[in-house]
């Protein structure tokens, strides 16, 4: 990956979850860090539950290196930013999700190592782990830190609504745009043959991502959370960081090597987003989100129900916009 493409990824992840966090009042995520239940689900689910499905699929299917350890990468880095983007525009709990992904990026920075060195080691030999890139790993962990922690000084700082409103809505473009960034990069690449892959290749790598998702769903909905708090925190366990594991795979492997290892973040990738949005719009209609089960879609996609339900709470608020009251003149 070029120094430009990896550059362009990483300025529209910042403004992603940058967008995503500075949408969220500062005051329901620092209730969301008092959500025991929810929080500790998230981390069991992140942390240990998903990269142990990983470590059974290349177990059991003897899955060979490029393959294997790029999927344990996957599966064992949570943080990623697109679950907020999904939250966003399906109108999960939004606040959950932020405070979900600030927290498993601040433990990935423990975790993922100790999850790769522990599962690698156990299935390979110690020199395949010794030629992971450890700084490719953690720095997308420093931009999604850096994002995060901007987006709530702004929200806490700036305290409008209307601020909110634009935030989420450059959170969004910047999404989209990562997405046909994404698409570019991988399609330019003579590395990523996604297609010419044996059929043990594509059920390895999706067989996590689904499995995950369906243990949330079961989990959140054992310990009785609020119905937008269950998808946040499904949504939460199944998006991983696919962005590290390519940064690996790029330095790790080559030739054919390469084009399998480039291949499982991408399809992982594809995976996610398919079942998600799947998903999401089934909660949506089921009344699991904050959007009304009867509006049009492109309505719930476009309308934030996160700031629109943070105005009915807190009515009077006074708009402050780059320190200037609502209704006042500079």
């Amino acid at each position: 990956m070029s120094f430009l493409a990896e550059l362009g990824s990483s300025l529209l992840l910042f403004f992603l979850v940058f967008g995503m966090s500075a949408t969220v009042d500062i005051r329901k995520l620092m209730k969301q860090l008092r959500n025991r239940n929810a929080l500790l689900t998230g981390i069991t689910l992140q942390f240990i539950i998903l990269p142990f499905l990983g470590f059974l699929v290349v177990f059991f299917l003897g899955l060979s290196a490029p393959l294997g350890i790029t999927l344990l990468v996957v599966t064992s880095s949570p943080g990623g930013s697109y679950s907020n983007w999904w939250c966003s525009i399906f109108n999960a709990d939004l606040a959950l999700s932020v405070t979900m992904t600030t927290i498993s990026t601040l433990l990935s920075v423990i975790m993922l190592p100790v999850n790769l060195i522990l599962y690698a080691t156990t299935i390979y030999n110690n020199d395949v782990v010794k030629s992971l890139d450890w700084a490719a790993l953690f720095w997308s962990l420093v931009v999604v830190i850096g994002g995060i922690s901007s987006g709530l000084i702004c929200s806490a700082t700036i305290k409008s609504r209307k601020f909110n409103r634009l935030a989420n809505k450059l959170g969004n473009i910047a999404g989209i745009l990562l997405v046909i960034f994404s698409i570019v990069v991988s399609s330019s690449s003579q590395n990523a043959d996604l297609w010419s892959q044996p059929p043990v290749f594509y059920f390895a790598v999706g067989f996590p991502c689904l499995i995950g998702l369906l243990v949330a769903t079961w989990m959140v909905t054992y310990f009785e959370l609020d119905k937008p708090e269950r998808v946040a925190v499904a949504v939460e366990c199944c998006y991983q960081n696919t962005g590290i594991a390519t940064s690996v795979a790029i330095t790790m492997f080559s030739g054919d090597d390469l084009a399998t290892a480039v291949g499982v973040p991408l399809f992982y990738g594809i995976c996610e987003a398919t079942f998600l949005a799947v998903y999401c719009i089934y909660m949506w209609k089921k009344g699991w989100t904050k959007a009304p089960r009867d509006e049009n879609i492109c309505v719930v996609i476009a309308t934030s129900y996160e700031v629109q339900e943070q105005e009915m709470q807190d009515p009077e608020a006074i708009e402050v916009v780059l320190g200037v009251e609502n209704g006042g003149e500079l």
